[in-house]
């Protein structure tokens, strides 16, 4: 098949011709390729968007700076939230691979972002990234104001499995200052934080 003719295939209803043809480009690409997908992440079809967001995380860490300089920089919502969701895709996708610190300081300046879409997907990029990110979520955590973004947080340390996050959770369940909200959060992400541990002590 054509490059053309594979990136036409990302519109495809079925996923499993879409995820073929991510794999294609993705092993077949060349200095276009990255680019080429950059450009559908403001498109309105949803169904090309997410396989552009998938293919850039099949990609890799190639992906990481054209995806941090959108996240940072694009006018457009649905091209920053993508960016952060691409971002996640890199970490799940090569969990041996250690995360490029452009992608991290990306996603932190992200977290501020003023749209809810951005700053949450960033969030859920760091809690998918684990360990390395755990300094800025810890962080994170200490400096917003924003409600929904200290939840996001306490999710997404949850998520990384680090033992480091029960000292901050535990700590911010018995805050008085704390949103109630977001202590209770941290008190079910507690939970889940000591399963994921105990998941991986075990593999």
């Amino acid at each position: 098949m054509t490059v053309d003719s594979l990136f036409e295939q990302l519109k495809h209803p079925n996923p499993n011709l879409r995820e073929r043809a991510m794999l294609q480009l993705t092993e077949n690409r060349d200095e276009n390729t990255i680019p080429r997908l950059m450009s559908i992440l403001n498109d309105e079809d949803v169904v090309y968007r997410r396989a552009a967001v998938k293919a850039l995380g099949m990609i890799g860490v190639d992906s990481v700076p054209p995806l941090v300089e959108s996240l940072l920089n694009s006018d457009n919502v649905t091209v920053r939230g993508s960016c952060a969701k691409a971002l996640a895709q890199i970490a799940v996708n090569y969990p041996d691979v250690p995360f490029p610190s452009e992608g991290l300081e990306g996603l932190q300046i992200a977290i501020n972002d003023s749209n809810p879409v951005v700053h949450i997907a960033a969030v859920m990029a760091l809690g998918e990234v684990g360990s390395p990110a755990f300094d800025i979520l810890a962080q994170a955590l200490k400096t917003t104001d924003n409600v929904a973004v200290a939840v996001s947080v306490v999710n997404a340390l949850a998520s990384t499995g680090d033992e480091r996050a029960i000292e901050v959770l535990k700590a911010l369940t018995t805050d008085d200052s704390a949103d109630s909200y977001v202590r209770e959060s941290a008190l079910s992400a507690l939970s889940r934080l000591e399963q994921v541990i105990n998941l991986n002590a075990r593999r």
